[in-house]
């Protein structure tokens, strides 16, 4: 069985001069293997701040992240690239693509980081653009795709870690309704259908009803939590 994420009380807070801000406050959450989980709330709720911490890219102040049996907190900083390589994907809301690079190129630039080169990871990053139905865009440039059709691109350069753990911060924010619901729709096969936890930090209301579980946040904190009834 796999292990789950399990935080305890998570908390950031940030320094400015003599000022502290609370970013995230005394989170407690247990994420799950085939489970889509939205962390909704306003802009500066600790959404993100959040996210990236479960991503191991910022520290917390105090309290503990268990990343599937492994205690993140304390960890050196030289431990945790092999972790997130290991365990981790990120999707961001502004596609993060290289422009010199076609589609297939940039989703083979995770392959290789990974140890497939050459026509191993040209195949493997076809066969996912197909997945996520790019297959007529695979050879084209990020300038000459669509917002949708570079999210998709950004979500197979995901798929490409092979990573247990899906983190996207606001996926759909730049997407209209329908090709945001097409992304919302992949990133649930995904989960359902590969076992992946899916996190997604959003405010887009338009697609709350695709997770599992909503999480919402305010002021740091965790105040309500709701899960979808079949």
């Amino acid at each position: 069985m796999v292990k789950p994420i399990i935080t305890n009380s998570l908390t950031k807070i940030y320094s400015e001069g003599r000022v502290e801000v609370v970013a995230v406050s005394e989170v407690n959450i247990e994420l799950n293997a085939g489970e889509v989980v939205g962390l909704f709330g306003p802009s500066g709720s600790g959404k993100t701040t959040l996210l990236c911490m479960l991503g191991c890219i910022l520290r917390p102040t105090s309290g503990s992240l268990k990343l599937y049996g492994n205690e993140i907190t304390g960890l050196d900083e030289k431990a945790l690239p092999s972790l997130r390589k290991k365990y981790l994907s990120f999707i961001f809301q502004g596609f993060n693509l290289f422009p010199a690079l076609t589609a297939c190129e940039n989703v083979m630039l995770v392959l290789k980081l990974r140890g497939k080169i050459g026509m191993a990871a040209e195949q493997r990053a076809r066969e996912l653009l197909s997945e996520v139905g790019l297959s007529g865009r695979m050879d084209f440039l990020p300038r000459d795709l669509s917002g949708g059709q570079k999210q998709r691109v950004a979500i197979a350069r995901a798929l490409a870690g092979d990573s247990p753990l899906i983190l996207a911060d606001e996926p759909t924010g730049n997407l209209d309704h329908a090709n945001g619901r097409n992304v919302m729709e992949i990133l649930r096969k995904l989960a359902t259908e590969q076992q992946r936890c899916v996190v997604v930090a959003t405010h887009d209301n338009r697609i709350e009803e695709t997770f599992d579980r909503v999480l919402l946040m305010e002021d740091g904190h965790i105040v309500k939590e709701t899960r979808r009834t079949a």
